[in-house]
């Protein structure tokens, strides 16, 4: 196979950035064993690498009472999915569930979706518009499947959309920075460098 080498478009990164606590929800996309531990059946070897931005970025939300989502990636016997990418996340698992270090509190809301996207299919474009929500910080892997499907589902529906590039993981570089770039160029997605950088007020 012929190797090409291919340079990275300019990505716009803002290193600070104020959001409404009252109108801003965090998506935290697929953080679960089959993807995060190293035992896991569809591994993403950066995934752990996100865990403690991911953390802190939860504690800074809960702390002004931003509403959290979480997606959970769930599939069942027989699965289409399978064909791509073997059994994983298979619904009541070990690897289904969501992993420890960032589990769920009572007040937040978990979104079961049987596809990459965490609109298709699911309450949750019902349940921003209950919530009064108008920006979505989007967290989690894996970065151009399931974080990219949700991130352009909640572009086509007018959400502003902000990924900080330490809470998302892929299973390479290239997929990561192409996401960056899809989120950054096509929906006019907003590249946060880091957790830290975000603000709520």
């Amino acid at each position: 196979m012929e190797r090409r080498f291919v340079e990275v478009p300019e990505i716009p990164v803002v290193d600070r950035i104020f959001l409404s606590a009252e109108e801003t929800g965090v998506i935290v996309v697929d953080m679960q064993n089959d993807f995060v531990k190293p035992e896991g059946k569809l591994y993403v070897p950066n995934a752990y690498k996100t865990i403690e931005p991911i953390k802190r970025l939860l504690e800074k939300a809960r702390e002004k009472k931003v509403k959290i989502f979480y997606t959970q990636d769930t599939h069942y016997a027989n699965d289409p999915e399978y064909q791509i990418w073997g059994e994983h996340v298979r619904y009541g698992t070990w690897g289904w569930q969501i992993i420890e270090e960032l589990k769920p509190r009572e007040e937040d809301i978990v979104i079961i979706k049987t596809r990459y996207d965490g609109f298709y299919g699911t309450p949750l474009e019902d349940l921003l518009k209950i919530y009064r929500i108008k920006s979505l910080i989007i967290v989690g892997t894996v970065a151009n499947i399931c974080v990219l499907h949700t991130a352009a589902s909640a572009a086509l529906r007018w959400y502003k959309i902000y990924v900080p590039i330490d809470g998302i993981s892929a299973l390479n570089d290239f997929d990561l920075y192409t996401t960056l770039r899809q989120i950054s160029f096509l929906y006019k997605g907003v590249i946060v460098r880091s957790v830290d950088d975000i603000v709520f007020i």
